[in-house]
C-alpha cells in the first residue's frame, strides 16, 4: 500500500523559513524518486523539487531555485523540503509524491500540508 504523509506546514511571515517532511512507505521510497509539489488556491498543482531517478542530483522549479532545498533520510524513508526566504506566493498546500520528470509517477497523493506566508 502506498502511503505518503506530509507534515511541517504552518503560518509564517515573509522571509521566514520552514521545513516540511514527507514520510513515504518503504516500497515507494525504494522504487521511486520522491519529490514535492504544491497547489495554491485556485491554481493547478505544480512541481516544486525532486531528486533525479538515480538520486544523485536534485532539480527545482525556477520559482523556488536558490530558496528551497530537498533532502532525504533513507533510514527513515523521509524526504524533506527546507524552505527559506518564503514569499506570500509560496502559500499553498504542499504534497509529496513519486516523481517521473515533473509529474507524479503514480498520481498518488498524501493529504498535503498547508503553508501560509503572510506579507
Amino acid at each position: 500500500q502506498v502511503q505518503l504523509v506530509e507534515s511541517g506546514g504552518g503560518l509564517v511571515q515573509a522571509g521566514d523559513s520552514l521545513r516540511l517532511s514527507c514520510a513515504a512507505s518503504g516500497r515507494i521510497f525504494s522504487t521511486y524518486s520522491i519529490g514535492w509539489f504544491r497547489q495554491a488556491p485556485g491554481q493547478e498543482r505544480e512541481f516544486v523539487a525532486a531528486f533525479s531517478w538515480r538520486g544523485d542530483n536534485t532539480y527545482y522549479a525556477d520559482s523556488v531555485k536558490g530558496r528551497f532545498t530537498i533532502s532525504r533520510d533513507n533510514a527513515k524513508n523521509t524526504v524533506y523540503l527546507q524552505m527559506t526566504s518564503l514569499k506570500p506566493e509560496d502559500t499553498a498546500v504542499y504534497y509529496c509524491g513519486p516523481v517521473k520528470g515533473y509529474e507524479n509517477a503514480l498520481n498518488v497523493w498524501g493529504q498535503g500540508t498547508l503553508v501560509t506566508v503572510s506579507s
